[in-house]
């Protein structure tokens, strides 16, 4: 009988960097990638994992800074248990791939090719690496080609998608049927991708899994018209594997949540003081601001009253997020003062006239920007 225990993960991208993310939270976020990778070795030696595997974009791009690229093996060299990488479409092995480097580490090993590498007694590890950025043929097919059934355990890692993302053929994608009838005939017993940023299990036999991102890398859509995105990173996978027989092998999957950051896009109507309070009341609600990243749009009409308080509330909270920031492309907001408002004002002629057209044509920032200069007026007098 074989039996093994390893960590299945991917898509760390160390290096990645996000537009919206400040210097100070940009810092922060790519300590988040050094922390996980701490926090998954630690999780390998409390399970008593025999190796690590990460499936693909180790490195978020070949071409790292100095400091990026020896943070990262510093922390790959302190994981404590033997580490196996494959080079995925962001870090294919070509001649500037920092895999090169990484495989000094004692304890690392590139999977470059498609040579079964033994990990333990009765164990070996199979991968497809890219060493392009793209494939043009199914490389898990490729890796499994000539293999035959064993009574050992075998797992496979590969780096793509097992489904079309458009209608075209695509002949990169992963033959999921394929690679299914080789675990029903004990070629291999578990097949490990990466890619996908979500954890998700892919195929019937409940042996094929991604295991998405360790870190968060993009965002959770939470809009009306649909809910979709990067809706479950942040984990990595626990795999056992009994083997008593080539063609019977027991699997079990364990996801552990690992991340620490969470990117939220979100939308809301808003056209009362209730739906204000609402809207600001759920920003508040989330309980680590500094490491959450936060776009949103907002359809509505508001009075004066109602968007002062919405904006007063997203300014005061801007700071505090990661970042906080409108998706305008989906802004649908409206000023519509009410007329005891705009008379509040005590605006007279030309400025009245002013506020009327403004309002008129949606001009939110010039109708703001005139209150605010109509109020300095009246302070000064």
């Amino acid at each position: 009988m074989a039996v093994t225990t390893f960590i299945h993960t991917s898509d760390l991208q160390w290096g990645m960097t996000r537009w919206f993310l400040d210097e100070d939270a940009q810092a922060r976020f790519d300590a988040a990638r050094l922390d996980a990778v701490r926090r998954i070795g630690e999780i390998a030696r409390e399970r008593g994992a025999d190796f690590v595997v990460m499936a693909g974009d180790v490195f978020d791009k070949n071409s790292l800074s100095r400091r990026t690229q020896g943070r990262a093996l510093d922390a790959l060299a302190s994981m404590g248990v033997p580490v196996l990488l494959l080079p995925g479409n962001h870090d294919p092995l070509v001649a500037d791939s920092p895999f090169y480097a990484a495989a000094d580490i004692p304890g690392v090993t590139i999977l470059r090719d498609h040579q079964p590498v033994r990990v333990g007694e009765g164990v070996e590890v199979v991968g497809a690496p890219l060493k392009a950025k793209y494939a043009s043929t199914d490389l898990v097919a490729q890796a499994l080609a000539g293999l035959e059934p064993t009574q050992e355990v075998r797992v496979a890692v590969g780096h793509g998608q097992a489904e079309g993302r458009t209608g075209e053929a695509d002949p990169a994608l992963i033959d999921l049927a394929k690679a299914e009838r080789a675990l029903e005939a004990g070629v291999i017993d578990y097949l490990a991708l990466g890619d996908t940023h979500s954890t998700q299990q892919v195929g019937r036999s409940g042996r094929v899994w991604f295991s998405g991102a360790p870190e968060t890398t993009d965002f959770h859509d939470h809009y009306q018209w649909k809910s979709g995105g990067e809706v479950d990173s942040g984990n990595v996978l626990c795999v056992s594997i009994e083997k008593t027989s080539a063609t019977n092998a027991r699997v079990e999957v364990e996801k552990i949540a690992v991340g620490t950051w969470l990117f939220e896009a979100l939308d809301a109507e808003v056209n009362t003081a209730e739906e204000v309070a609402d809207f600001l009341a759920a920003l508040e609600a989330y309980p680590h601001k500094e490491r959450t990243v936060v776009k949103y749009s907002l359809r509505g009409t508001l009075g004066l009253a109602d968007m002062r308080t919405l904006e007063a509330g997203i300014e005061r909270l801007e700071p505090v997020f990661a970042a906080l920031y409108e998706r305008r492309r989906l802004m649908d907001l409206h000023l519509a003062p009410s007329p005891e408002e705009i008379a509040e004002t005590d605006m007279r002629g030309y400025a009245a006239e002013a506020l009327q057209e403004l309002v008129a044509n949606d001009e939110t920032d010039a109708v703001n920007l005139l209150l605010r200069l109509s109020a300095r007026v009246e302070e000064r007098a």
